[in-house]
């Protein structure tokens, strides 16, 4: 695996345990049942960030087959990826994506959600491991609103989304 893409990768694990580990202990209930009128439960936190991620990567995957047909990432996807960080980063509430809203599954219990997660990072280790040192930089990934991006910096987004909706699951804690 490149070297830059398997500190990002590896950065990401360390987040996707920390999170869990957050609420691992947690009565279902409480994992459930949002502690806020209106406001998702963590268990919808966290079934959207998976869901993010699944159907990213399988976005990517499909890109990939024609990835020698593809341009590399420049200054306009470093500028639209560092737009995409503030915006994570400030506390402002956003609307999913319709794509998102349309293929997120009911909130799902913690057991089949980890199990879920630890597949879908498995199969992203996997395509990373089998990704040239050449496609790095080929943006085979279009964020719903920031564009197009290469495979790093889509992972850089999904520690961003990680980044965005902790503080909801800390405060629902």
């Amino acid at each position: 695996m490149n070297t830059s893409v398997e500190s990002v990768f590896q950065e990401l694990e360390q987040q996707r345990e920390a999170l869990l580990s957050l609420v691992k202990n947690l009565p279902e209930e409480k994992y459930t049942t949002s502690a806020f009128p209106g406001k998702w439960s963590i268990s919808q936190i966290l079934t959207h960030v998976l869901t993010s991620e699944k159907l990213s990567l399988g976005y990517i995957k499909k890109k990939a087959q024609g990835i020698d047909k593809v341009k590399n990432s420049g200054l306009v996807e470093t500028l639209r990826l560092w737009l995409l960080i503030i915006s994570q980063r400030i506390p402002l509430k956003y609307k999913a994506p319709k794509v998102m809203v349309e293929n997120t599954p009911p909130a799902m219990p913690l057991p089949k959600l980890v199990e879920e997660w630890s597949i879908v990072r498995s199969e992203l280790k996997q395509f990373l491991e089998n990704m040239e040192d050449r496609h790095i930089r080929k943006v085979i990934y279009k964020h719903p609103v920031a564009g197009r991006l290469d495979v790093r910096q889509t992972m850089i987004f999904f520690r961003e989304h990680i980044i965005h909706h902790t503080p909801q699951i800390k405060r629902q804690l």
